[in-house]
């Protein structure tokens, strides 16, 4: 459930398609995820997760599989 509300916040945050969310897709290796589009994002996986990220954990956010990390350690349970 966690990796499908995760993907869900990068389509809509990012415009990008569901099959394009993997681990390895990082932050300005695609002209969707630039500064506007990461603080779109942070937005989405704080609403969708209700959590508040810290300032580091935004710069932090680098990668689906960093975000997955970062969510982790608020308790976001990844299968």
């Amino acid at each position: 459930m966690s990796n499908e509300k995760l993907t869900h916040c990068f389509v809509e945050a990012l415009g990008v398609t569901k099959a394009e969310v993997t681990d390895a897709l990082a932050y300005n290796e695609i002209k969707q995820w630039d500064s506007v589009g990461h603080m779109a994002l942070v937005a989405a996986l704080e609403a969708e997760f209700n959590l508040m990220l810290d300032t580091d954990e935004i710069i932090e956010l680098s990668s689906v599989a960093k975000a997955k990390e970062i969510l982790a350690r608020h308790g976001v349970v990844f299968a």
